[in-house]
């Protein structure tokens, strides 16, 4: 399943590869793309574990960038 989700807050073009970097590493994910210019996530992860996938796409983004926010 593929979804596209705006990003609040995210700060620097840095952050976002390393947010990337982070959700592709995520059991699951088969592809992401965070963009800083648009302040978008695309992710594309398997349909039946979708839910507990984006939880820990949370979980790392925070960790990587406190202050962004996934609208869901």
């Amino acid at each position: 399943m593929k979804r596209n989700y705006n990003l609040e807050d995210l700060d620097c073009a840095n952050c976002a590869q390393k947010m990337q970097d982070a959700i592709c590493k995520i059991d699951g994910v088969h592809s992401a793309s965070v963009s800083f210019i648009s302040q978008k996530l695309t992710i594309d992860a398997d349909d039946e574990k979708f839910d507990d996938i984006m939880k820990k796409v949370v979980k790392a983004c925070k960790k990587v960038e406190p202050d962004c926010t996934i609208l869901m």
